[in-house]
């Protein structure tokens, strides 16, 4: 069932997905070679309950912490760990919350100091997608319509588009339906509706779209090893209209004044 939000309910959503955007611009600050997931993954952790949040991945499903960190070749739903991030990574930093019974879900995939040209693209270009997906959030267009949008994107440049793994509802639960491909056909799918809330979250390979779970039951990783990039926001449909319920202003604030890299 797709529960649909009041304006009401959609501010208090406001509030779960604007904690989660600042948390991610405390991760741009931290962020360098040679900090460990883990260290920001703590410092998450005080960030979200200082504010009056709960982290939100935090035991679901028995995730054992608040971030899932998922560096290079990983694609989503890695564990943060002692490993120091290196120059030349890149690392998706996917964060939620839980605040007034409503959650925020929100990622970024940030590059640790200077990266390779082609990196850089794929970050852009999965950037670039995300957005596409998100203006095709209109009352009476289709789910199909913001996969196709993303996929579109994507392809175009060569990447591979993650088929397992879909963006989905939000709102009293993480995962609410409908589930939100990043591919398929226009018009096709449920119809979208004034106060549906959706995760949008392109996962996009440079090469293959083929992914594999590595036995810890959690990590994904590309079946290639090479790079994948991933980018979240929470949208609503208020007024027949998309509306960005999450915002990157942090993160690229936080970029802009370190001269690290903003795509």
């Amino acid at each position: 069932m797709i529960h649909l939000k009041n304006k009401e309910e959609i501010e208090l959503m406001r509030k779960s997905a604007l904690l989660v955007s600042k948390t991610l611009g405390l991760m741009a600050q931290m962020l360098e070679p040679g900090i460990t997931t883990l260290e920001m993954d703590k410092k998450a952790e005080e960030f979200i309950r200082d504010n009056g949040g709960e982290p939100g991945f935090l035991g679901m499903y028995d995730f054992p912490n608040t971030l899932c960190m998922s560096p290079n070749e990983q694609v989503v739903h890695g564990f943060p760990n002692k490993n120091p991030l290196k120059e030349g990574d890149i690392i998706s930093i996917d964060c939620g919350v839980k605040m007034n019974g409503f959650y925020g879900d929100h990622a970024y995939t940030f590059a640790v100091g200077e990266v390779k040209p082609e990196i850089e693209k794929l970050l852009k270009i999965t950037k670039e997608s995300l957005y596409l997906g998100v203006e095709e959030c209109k009352a009476g267009n289709r789910i199909g319509d913001i996969g196709f949008a993303i996929q579109n994107h994507a392809e175009k440049h060569g990447y591979g588009v993650v088929r397992e793994l879909v963006g989905h509802g939000l709102g009293r639960k993480m995962h609410e339906s409908p589930e939100v491909p990043n591919y398929g056909k226009r018009g096709r799918g449920a119809k979208l509706k004034e106060g549906m809330v959706l995760a949008i979250e392109p996962m996009i390979n440079l090469g293959g779209r083929s992914i594999k779970q590595l036995a810890d039951g959690w990590s994904i990783v590309t079946a290639d090893g090479r790079y994948s990039a991933h980018f979240e926001h929470d949208v609503a449909i208020v007024d027949s209209k998309p509306e960005l319920l999450s915002t990157f202003d942090y993160v690229e604030e936080a970029l802009k004044k370190k001269g690290a890299l903003l795509v």
